[in-house]
């Protein structure tokens, strides 16, 4: 089993920015694609970005492109997510996932169906 907890939400203005983090332990040599998911109030859940397990294939989501930037340490098993020139509408409840099979990287990366283990979420809160 692998766990995975987030930390580094909170409250701040447009145009601010914030780093979250997230710290897997368990059987951390099993996981590859780990990725960032949010969930809006009302919305479903969606796809932020995701690395590979090296850390050098990254993809984001159209709305967060230019704006966050993800980043992977596998000497400590996190994962990070900056997020600059914050805007209301990614106000939501961020989640971390990780996957725990090898997959070739593709369009899969994006889907919840993709991912065995997440985090408990932390929420990030921008005001306007």
């Amino acid at each position: 089993q692998v766990q995975l907890v987030e930390s580094g939400g909170g409250l701040v203005q447009a145009g601010g920015s914030l780093r979250l983090s997230c710290a897997a332990s368990g059987r951390t040599f099993s996981v590859y694609t780990m990725a960032w998911f949010r969930q809006g109030p009302g919305k479903e859940r969606e796809f932020v970005g995701a690395t590979s397990k090296s850390g050098d294939i990254i993809a984001y989501a159209d709305s967060v492109k230019g704006r966050f930037t993800i980043s992977r340490d596998n000497a400590k098993n996190t994962v990070s997510l900056q997020m600059n020139s914050l805007k209301p509408e990614d106000t939501a409840v961020y989640y971390c996932a990780a996957d725990g099979q090898w997959r070739p990287w593709g369009t899969a990366v994006a889907g919840l169906g993709s991912y065995d283990y997440w985090g408990q979420g932390t929420q990030v809160t921008v005001s306007s």
